[in-house]
């Protein structure tokens, strides 16, 4: 999502049971927006998130962790 303009709808295709779940948490940590499952034709589970201005940044390597430059 690096490098995407604030406003671009990203579509993740995510099969971890958990992902409907962490994705909106995740959404929460950062600042970007969840907007749900997006219904599709192929069998797999799709859901979009919308990229926020100003959003948080994430480690590198360990995206589901806040980045502290400082720490």
């Amino acid at each position: 999502m690096d490098g995407a303009e604030p406003g671009t709808v990203v579509h993740v295709v995510a099969t971890d049971p958990a992902a409907p779940l962490d994705l909106p948490a995740w959404c929460h940590m950062t600042g970007h927006d969840y907007l749900g499952p997006v219904p599709n034709s192929a069998d797999v589970p799709v859901y979009a998130l919308r990229i926020a201005a100003g959003a948080r940044p994430v480690r590198a390597g360990a995206p589901w962790h806040a980045d502290d430059p400082g720490g």
